[in-house]
């Protein structure tokens, strides 16, 4: 794989809950100059990115319900779309987690298809991607009930419209991606891109992922990992 083609897969996050304006506007420069896919950063940089990104093949990204996914569906719905209006052309946001260790598809779905729908109707286009938190998914059970919850999540991801399915949000204790978690998606996930993030350093680690069947790599690590 060229450096090029690597790049063209890489989303370069600033996330941590202290990063500053400054970081997000790092890591948009960073991203642009090494062609990544998306800078990715917390809401209320987007409107201080997108511009810096105009012209380039990378796009804003931003997250909802980050990193816990515990808020109100409807004001999920509104944090996503508000997203879009400042300018990402990528929206993720984090999955409630109960419903998918309760495998409760329908619910998982309701929420979800909130979240698509006021993200196109400020456009049509936009990428929706959402975050399962898959180690908490496979944590503490046995590898069946782990792929179960995992194909819930993926089946109510599918049937809402979403683009993208994503491991985790690196910030849950029972941690972040794993190739096991990346091909359970890859199983289960139909159409949908598969996006491993969480705990990816190295460009050994970028390359288990890929090899692992994930389409996208989220990490802050993003130009350490194109240089090796």
């Amino acid at each position: 794989m060229t450096p090029a083609d690597l790049a063209a897969k890489i989303d370069h996050t600033a996330l941590r809950a202290d990063a500053s304006e400054a970081d997000a506007l790092r890591v948009a420069v960073e991203a642009a100059e090494h062609g990544f896919a998306s800078a990715c950063v917390h809401g209320r940089h987007i409107k201080a990115i997108a511009p810096r990104l105009a012209g380039s093949q990378c796009v804003a990204s931003g997250v909802a319900g980050f990193p816990l996914g515990a808020m109100k569906p409807t004001v999920l719905a509104i944090e996503a779309a508000s997203l879009a209006k400042d300018g990402a052309r990528e929206v993720g946001f984090v999955a409630h987690v109960p419903h998918l260790l309760a495998e409760d598809v329908d619910a998982a779905r309701a929420d979800f298809v909130e979240v698509v729908k006021a993200c196109r109707a400020v456009s049509p286009d936009v990428v929706v991607t959402v975050i399962l938190e898959t180690a908490a998914l496979m944590a503490g059970v046995d590898a069946a009930q782990g792929e179960a919850r995992i194909a819930a999540g993926c089946r109510a991801a599918q049937e809402s419209g979403c683009d993208l399915v994503q491991t985790s949000t690196g910030f849950h204790p029972a941690g972040g991606a794993s190739t096991q978690a990346v091909q359970r998606l890859r199983k289960h996930a139909g159409p949908m891109r598969i996006k491993a993030f969480g705990g990816i350093r190295t460009r050994d680690d970028a390359q288990a992922m890929l090899d692992a069947g994930a389409d996208r790599i989220g990490s802050s690590d993003g130009v350490a990992i194109l240089r090796g």
